[in-house]
């Protein structure tokens, strides 16, 4: 192995940013990890282990009474159905209307679709806490409080989707679309056999981004429902850290641990498909 000394001046010029991207590189997994770690270990502690000083780093004895606990306290299986319910149902409808409007945006021609494509880009940089309370009132009007939709339809809106989708079908090759037209392919199949055969990574980017995001959602569930029966997982778990009048960390530790398995595993399965996807043009050749 070479040492520093014997490398070329022109290589330790290369050598030196290297390094120094790797140790970046290095410490923003550490600021990533180090959380995660904290939040698993802490599920596995007996509650004596979870509040010693100094703090114990590794679980002894390696315990499930937390989630056990999860169970015990809160109607766990109740919660993660209607998570997977809200955000089932929220990126089915948002991957449609996105594709929709973003194909629609990029090859129909239509007046005011300039006008559109500008509304929808100006709904990007509106915060949506902004919205809150007129759709608060709008929903109570319409009696939609503590049901799953007036959870959804508030959610369901699609600028992102359509500003990202519609973008990289802008920047699909001329030639093929044209070629479709030429042989006369109605909008549907031009978008069914043409545009999405090269645009799945894209759209399947999307699709996780969104999943991740509606799982998330608090709030929004927090304002609209009422009960155990609407109420999505992370709604459901601040049952646990109010239970006793205090923060009972080992089952908030647990349920989140819980909370963050399916989109942990989502996300393996499609990861490789949302790199491809949010690189696509960006490297040429």
């Amino acid at each position: 192995m070479s040492t520093y000394a014997e490398v070329a001046p022109h290589e330790r010029r290369h050598l030196l940013p290297l390094l120094g991207g790797y140790l970046a590189m290095l410490l923003v997994v550490l600021v990533i990890a180090l959380p995660l770690y904290w939040i698993v270990a802490t599920s596995l502690k007996e509650r004596p282990d979870i509040y010693t000083v100094p703090v114990t780093w590794v679980p002894n004895p390696v315990t499930l009474e937390n989630y056990d606990g999860v169970r015990q306290g809160v109607p766990f299986l109740t919660f993660l159905r209607n998570s997977v319910l809200i955000t089932g149902v929220l990126t089915i409808v948002q991957v449609v209307l996105g594709v929709l409007s973003a194909f629609a945006l990029s090859f129909l021609r239509f007046p005011g679709r300039t006008l559109v494509l500008l509304l929808i880009i100006a709904a990007l940089m509106v915060p949506n806490q902004i919205t809150w309370i007129s759709n608060y009132a709008l929903v109570s009007q319409l009696g939609w409080r503590n049901s799953f939709i007036g959870i959804i339809v508030p959610l369901a809106g699609v600028a992102f989707g359509t500003f990202l989708l519609r973008n990289h079908f802008v920047s699909l090759p001329k030639e093929i679309v044209e070629a479709a037209e030429m042989d006369h392919a109605g909008p549907f199949t031009m978008l069914w056999r043409v545009v999405l055969p090269m645009s799945w990574p894209t759209v399947i980017a999307f699709t996780l981004i969104t999943i991740v995001n509606e799982w998330n959602q608090y709030l929004w569930p927090l304002l609209i429902a009422e009960g155990s029966d609407t109420a999505p997982l992370p709604v459901g778990l601040t049952q646990l850290q109010d239970a006793e009048g205090f923060t009972n960390w080992g089952p908030v530790m647990a349920g989140t641990v819980l909370t963050m398995l399916p989109i942990l595993i989502v996300f393996l399965l499609l990861q490789r498909h949302m790199i491809k996807g949010l690189t696509a043009g960006a490297v040429k050749g």
